[in-house]
């Protein structure tokens, strides 16, 4: 039986974590080998394996059965689902809440980032607009190549298509904002 459970969990290494994977595969009370197998790599079994091998000392593995609650559906559709049991209490009556004016006033910070923050996006914009020259920039000293003034006036559109989604996404963000 040693040399088909061996087979079976094939070679695992020599890693400590390997060895305790193989203790909990192993059926309660058995003992656990590691044998030197092809090639020098390592290989657990349960059972002795014959020469090489030496008994390993390892913990009890102690496992605890997971609680669960059943689903509470309305109605009556049952649905069969089943939810983890809440985690020290944490329910939502007793999650902590903030008041009506801490609130307001966080989303007010809130949005004086977004509209600070769309202002910066927008000068950038005007910036890579009015060097982009409605796609005729100005050629530079070093663009004595033709294909570097390509390259930047390429770089240049990316930058544009950009720094426009950057500014859609902000005002899309200051208009799901609570007034």
């Amino acid at each position: 039986m040693a040399a088909g459970v061996a087979a079976a969990l094939g070679p695992l290494g020599a890693s400590p974590a390997a060895a305790q994977s193989a203790a909990q595969s192993a059926p309660n009370g058995s003992e656990i080998y590691v044998c030197s197998g092809p090639k020098g790599v390592p290989e657990y079994r349960n059972g002795n394996g014959g020469k090489g091998c030496k008994r390993l000392d390892l913990p009890d593995v102690l496992t605890v059965p997971v609680t669960r609650q059943a689903a509470r559906g309305v109605g009556g559709g049952g649905g069969g689902g089943v939810n983890p049991a809440p985690i020290d209490g944490a329910t939502a009556a007793n999650f902590p809440r903030i008041d009506a004016a801490t609130q307001r006033r966080r989303d007010g910070e809130r949005r004086a980032v977004l509209e600070e923050e769309l202002r910066s996006e927008q000068a950038k914009l005007a910036t890579l607009r009015a060097q982009f020259n409605e796609g005729q920039p100005e050629r530079q000293g070093d663009e004595r190549n033709y294909q570097r003034y390509l390259d930047r006036t390429a770089a240049l559109r990316e930058d544009i298509a950009r720094s426009e989604a950057n500014a859609a996404a902000l005002r899309r963000e200051l208009a799901n904002l609570k007034d």
